[in-house]
């Protein structure tokens, strides 16, 4: 039936799809129905999800509580013209949490919050330039998306995101290699007096779910700090890195600071948050502000309601149960890949995971981008996944749900090692 439902999306979609991040291995699983840690699709089929809406469902699927609360909101009013209560306690709930947030602005994605961010920064500073790092995913803002697909072998001054995008773009986007100590601030330095904001997600997950290096994030900083320059951390997906988000994991300082996906319990969010002072620029008092936003859908009492129930179950206990399986799975793992002396090491830390096909861990995008036999190894292991009912995602972070407990532990980890064990009799029977 998925194959059916694809060739009739195909009709009325361009490529059958409404989002490019969709996988096709010949054709994407169409899904019927998500209950905690599962998934079943159009054709009866059931899955482990790994996926979880790219890390957005942290309680997993159906999460009573949040469908409790929302089904109680809806004959009440789904968005007004006007704000809401709601806003203000979801609002309250995560600049308590987070030290980085003293105020903030609630925007309908990740890429609008990324998109703001640096807005605001232009507004503080004066200045139009930023700093990225090559292989970030940081959404579909021209400025924001320059480089994301950037070459491995480093900064490169034109990366085009896609056809036809203006190569001004590039006049005002430095692209840096994520961890790359070396000629970091002599990089920075060249652009100093233009430099509005450093964008950085704290563990980039497109660019291979790297963990950053402590000397890599104190050079930075140490850079901001002289030349008045903001640092824009993008905790979108890496706000579940813990209680209080990626960056006071890892000791990062940011003046602002998005969100997303976590706090929406499954509706759509997008969150920009910072240092009161700089946050002002998008207050009006009657007047026209520095930053003008707003967004139909804005602080909707739906997404607000659903995050905040969803986020209130996210306590300092839940985050360290969570972390446990993550760290439990990826010790299996990697005991697994050594045990059969298999080219694989595990990426991530909390309850993200990535797999990768090499024998060392990748410390930068150069390191973590695939290579074509990498590739295909990864799409073998994918499949053999989706044969033993678990959804893996390619080139990307997998993740856990406080649905899931040490029984999916146990099936992520015995389908690992029967993949490595089956790909490797087949290797030999090939050579023989």
């Amino acid at each position: 039936m998925s194959s059916r439902l694809y060739r009739r999306g195909c009709r009325v979609l361009p490529g059958g799809l409404t989002r490019s991040t969709i996988d096709l291995d010949p054709h994407p699983i169409y899904m019927a129905a998500g209950k905690g840690a599962y998934v079943t699709d159009v054709d009866g089929n059931r899955f482990l999800d790994l996926n979880n809406n790219f890390t957005t469902l942290i309680h997993g699927h159906g999460y009573e509580p949040v469908a409790d609360a929302v089904s109680r909101l809806l004959r009440s009013g789904t968005c007004f013209a006007n704000p809401t209560e709601h806003e203000i306690a979801l609002a309250e709930l995560l600049v308590s949490r987070i030290p980085a947030m003293e105020q903030v602005r609630f925007v309908n994605t990740g890429t609008e919050a990324v998109m703001f961010a640096l807005k605001a920064a232009r507004a503080f500073t004066g200045r139009p330039a930023i700093v990225r790092f090559s292989g970030a995913y940081h959404g579909a803002y021209d400025w924001a998306e320059n480089g994301q697909n950037g070459l491995p072998s480093g900064f490169a001054p034109r990366l085009q995101a896609y056809r036809g995008a203006p190569e001004s773009i590039s006049d005002d986007v430095v692209v840096l290699d994520f961890n790359r100590i070396d000629a970091l601030e002599d990089a920075l330095a060249a652009h100093a007096g233009r430099l509005a904001a450093i964008l950085i997600d704290p563990v980039p997950s497109r660019a291979g779910l790297l963990a950053p290096l402590p000397e890599f994030l104190e050079r930075l900083s140490s850079f901001a700090r002289r030349n008045g320059t903001l640092i824009i951390a993008d905790e979108v997906l890496n706000l579940r890195q813990g209680y209080q988000g990626a960056s006071a994991r890892f000791g990062l300082r940011p003046d602002l600071i998005t969100a997303g996906k976590i706090i929406g319990g499954g509706f759509p969010i997008g969150a920009i948050g910072g240092r009161a002072e700089v946050m002002q620029v998008f207050r009006s008092d009657g007047k026209s502000p520095a930053v003008p936003q707003g967004g139909t859908f804005a602080a909707n009492p739906v997404s607000m309601v659903a995050g905040l129930v969803a986020m209130e179950a996210m306590t300092p206990d839940a985050f360290v149960q969570l972390e446990d399986l993550g760290n439990g799975l990826r010790t299996r793992l990697t005991a697994i890949a050594a045990r059969h002396d298999a080219a694989f090491t595990i990426a991530g830390s909390a309850s993200l995971f990535r797999i990768h096909a090499k024998r060392t861990l990748p410390t930068t995008y150069a390191d973590a981008v695939m290579s074509g036999a990498e590739a295909k190894i990864m799409r073998r292991l994918g499949r053999f996944f989706l044969g033993r009912g678990v959804l893996l995602p390619f080139g990307a972070a997998a993740c856990l749900s406080t649905a899931m407990t040490a029984c999916e532990i146990d099936a992520i980890a015995e389908a690992f090692e029967m993949f490595i064990t089956t790909d490797q009799e087949r290797s030999q029977e090939s050579q023989s």
